[in-house]
């Protein structure tokens, strides 16, 4: 069995964890990583109990004012990625990393990927403006590459490779 939780990424002088809108999951959040310029990446072991999971990426890209990503891996196998520049839903999207154990997921309940995610291509255009909006300027094709790929062997090695190429 592998893992299920999620992950928030943002940019922040304080530890995010500190945030009013991490409020509810606060006690089970633990710091996974730091990188350059203020980046953080925080893990919540396990589905959290909150309803809706992109109001933490958006509560969290407001009070910081830089964008922010949520990402919750489904048993190592995907992940479900929502990143947002703004605090609104109008700023969001969503993408996901490996696609054939995602479809798997969804079709146990009937869904597919295009139900609920961007096509590789539309998500990779759009995290090529989520880096932008970061102040970085990074190619798409790299991108692309990762949302395309299946996780080998552990999905959450799969996101730490798109954080990479989203030049975090």
């Amino acid at each position: 069995m592998g893992f299920w939780g999620y992950f928030v990424v943002g940019r922040s002088k304080r530890p995010l964890v500190e945030l009013d809108a991490l409020a509810e999951v606060r006690d089970d959040l633990a710091l996974h990583e730091t990188r350059a310029d203020g980046w953080q990446i925080w893990a919540h072991p396990s589905e959290p109990q909150v309803g809706d999971m992109g109001a933490l990426a958006r509560g969290v890209c407001g009070e910081t004012g830089t964008p922010a990503l949520f990402a919750f891996v489904m048993d190592s196998d995907c992940v479900v990625v929502e990143a947002t520049t703004s605090a609104t839903a109008a700023g969001s999207w969503f993408g996901c990393l490996g696609p054939a154990a995602m479809a798997a997921f969804l079709g146990a309940d009937g869904l597919r990927l295009e139900d609920l995610f961007l096509s590789p291509e539309g998500a990779g255009a759009k995290a090529v403006q989520w880096a932008a909006a970061t102040g970085r300027t990074v190619p798409e094709q790299p991108l692309l590459d990762v949302l395309r790929a299946e996780a080998d062997p552990l999905a959450e090695e799969l996101f730490a490779l798109f954080l990479d190429r989203l030049g975090l």
